[in-house]
């Protein structure tokens, strides 16, 4: 069964969880590889502040790489990956993978 293909458009104003259902922001636009014709990240704003405290310093959003998305429906969901960046497993993976 093949879905209908999305405007990358509508991935903007979606909220995004973890797979364990932690709010971790809002889509605020994609990154995109022009040559490849694919989406390669998630710029998010509107952050979970708890989730991110310490972390993004004074900016306002973080770029989630893409290959983190689980599924994508009324709201994305991402790995729990960014739940660790609080509790400190897998740290130095997750510093270098969001981008702030």
């Amino acid at each position: 069964m093949n879905a209908a293909p999305e405007e990358i458009t509508s991935l903007v104003g979606r909220e995004v969880y973890s797979n364990n259902g932690v709010f971790v922001g809002e889509i605020e636009d994609v990154r995109l590889d022009l040559d490849a014709q694919a989406v390669t990240g998630l710029a998010l704003a509107e952050l979970n502040h708890e989730l991110f405290a310490g972390r993004v310093g004074g900016n306002t959003g973080v770029i989630l790489p893409y290959r983190w998305v689980r599924a994508v429906g009324d709201v994305v969901l991402v790995n729990d990956i960014i739940e660790r960046l609080d509790t400190g497993s897998d740290e130095s993976e997750a510093e270098t993978e969001v981008e702030v």
